[in-house]
């Protein structure tokens, strides 16, 4: 019984904590980073995070009078790491905002940072519920079903009529399929059948033989885009490219980051996404320059999250005269609104949640390299999930 009380006292002395620590540090705004740098989402924390310094290297340390500190940690994509560490964070470090990656260590903070009241950056999550979860969250990145719902259009309005979907097995390749079947039926396509494809360690033969004895004329394909050169690779050894069938699915199946190192299997294969290396402006062609001669290698989607994330937080400090208190923050980022190296984007003063451009793209190959070559778009795209079916 002794042990028990001195543990519930524990717990509610780090919960007050939580609603009692200081909204404003004295001179220094405290900025907590959770990414996966190691482990199976590690290239994506990596690009976040070199996006995220970037924009703070070429826009310095002070912003609205307060000087800016990074406070970095490894939560290795795992909920219950990054629980411990934002919690450590808000309450050892004194951080006043907080940027998160992916969408299980996202989910898992939201109960801290509504607690605590903090301002949270979401730079990798792509499912759409995850603000949702938090009146403190606002996002910076994308969500699957953007690109999801505008590709299904597309297919639906040039020539796609028969469709096998292949997802992977958890929330964002579920949303993935939810968005493009939504699109595609309403613009008069049909779905032969929706599989779905376990996240780790997939198999894609059982899948691509089911898809070739359906028929269709496409596949449309969500799932990681480190998978996505052993599904293609797989995809021709079985004939469905000699047969006709295309390949088409959100951009994140032609990842910038693995698409150099996937082979000419890629090339031809079509998606809508929201950032591409290849992207014609001058603002991306910088980005592209510096953030290579930065890192040593080519930034992908996952970077304008972090970079676009960084900026929103800057801009908003700008805004508050560097208060960075939740609240104020928060009511600073709504309805902001900026020229990224991915195009024009905004958030969204109701949801909080992410408005850009979308692009159709196909890859091809530049002076020797593989890039997603845009060659329509779709501007102020919203996430299609909350309005389904309404």
């Amino acid at each position: 019984m002794m042990l028990r009380r001195a543990m519930l006292k524990g717990l509610a002395a780090s919960a007050a904590g939580l609603v009692a620590r200081p909204a404003v540090a004295q001179g220094v705004v405290k900025i907590g980073i959770s990414l996966s740098l190691t482990g199976s989402f590690e290239t994506v924390g990596r690009q976040c995070l070199a996006g995220a310094k970037l924009y703070a290297a070429r826009n310095g340390d002070v912003v609205g009078g307060r000087k800016i500190e990074l406070i970095i940690k490894d939560d290795q994509g795992v909920a219950d790491i990054a629980r411990r560490l934002v919690h450590e964070m808000i309450i050892n470090d004194g951080a006043n905002v907080i940027i998160s990656g992916t969408t299980p260590t996202a989910l898992a903070v939201t109960s801290l940072v509504s607690q605590a009241k903090i301002a949270t950056v979401v730079t990798i999550s792509g499912t759409s519920v995850v603000i949702d979860r938090s009146p403190y969250m606002v996002r910076t990145c994308f969500t699957l079903g953007q690109s999801s719902g505008v590709i299904g259009r597309w297919a639906a309005a040039n020539g796609h009529q028969r469709v096998v979907t292949l997802a992977s097995d958890w929330a964002p390749g579920v949303e993935a399929e939810a968005a493009f079947k939504d699109s595609f039926v309403k613009g008069g396509g049909t779905i032969v059948e929706s599989l779905r494809v376990p996240l780790s360690n997939p198999d894609f033969s059982p899948f691509l033989q089911r898809a070739r004895d359906l028929g269709p004329d496409t596949v449309f394909v969500s799932f990681p885009g480190q998978q996505a050169g052993a599904f293609t690779k797989q995809f021709v050894e079985r004939g469905l490219d000699r047969s006709g069938v295309r390949i088409i699915g959100p951009g994140d199946l032609t990842d910038d980051d693995e698409l150099p190192g996937q082979g000419d299997v890629m090339l031809g294969v079509i998606t809508a996404h929201h950032y591409s290396a290849a992207h014609p402006s001058a603002l991306n062609q910088a980005y592209v320059a510096a953030f290579r001669k930065a890192n040593g290698f080519r930034p992908n989607f996952i970077s304008v999250g972090g970079y676009d994330g960084m900026r929103l937080i800057y801009e908003a400090l700008k805004k508050t005269n560097g208060d960075a208190g939740g609240d104020t923050l928060v009511a600073a980022m709504r309805g902001m609104a900026w020229e990224s190296p991915r195009g024009p984007i905004s958030i969204d003063p109701e949801t909080r949640d992410i408005i850009q451009t979308e692009y159709i793209r196909k890859v091809e190959k530049v002076n020797g390299e593989l890039y997603n070559i845009e060659f329509a778009s779709v501007e102020n795209v919203k996430d299609p999930i909350r309005t389904m079916g309404k």
